[in-house]
């Protein structure tokens, strides 16, 4: 990760997603992301049952706990650092999870815009 002070897409500093479970591309907690995270997780979300279904149905089981990759499975109510792409896609399908905007990457924006997401907030009004 670069030593550049990350922000969001407010350009504010970014602001802890979650740590239990411990979310991030680096499990930091953070939505933090550099050149090496080709799935851009950026987007701060507060899962749901309606998302985990959606993301279950495309492909990627969020739900399922992996101990062997040390994953408990998400539940409806954690924080979680989602693929921009992946959000989109739920948002685009209705069904989208809330977002945290403090906590969400400035390089979501690359993907979705900025109107979108404060749609889905749950931090900013």
């Amino acid at each position: 990760m670069n030593d550049a002070v990350q922000k969001n897409v407010l350009g504010e500093p970014l602001e802890i997603c979650g740590q239990d479970p411990i979310t991030g591309y680096y499990r930091d907690g953070s939505c933090s992301t550099d050149e090496t995270d080709h799935g851009s997780h950026t987007v701060c979300a507060s899962v749901t049952d309606e998302f985990l279904e959606f993301s279950k149905s495309m492909g990627n089981d969020l739900s399922t706990p992996r101990p062997e990759l040390g994953f408990k499975g998400l539940k409806p109510g954690d924080s979680w650092c989602l693929c921009a792409n992946r959000w989109l896609e739920a948002y685009q399908n209705g069904s989208a999870p809330k977002i945290k905007l403090k906590s969400t990457h400035l390089k979501a924006l690359e993907i979705i815009d900025l109107d979108s997401l404060k749609e889905h907030s749950v931090d900013i009004s």
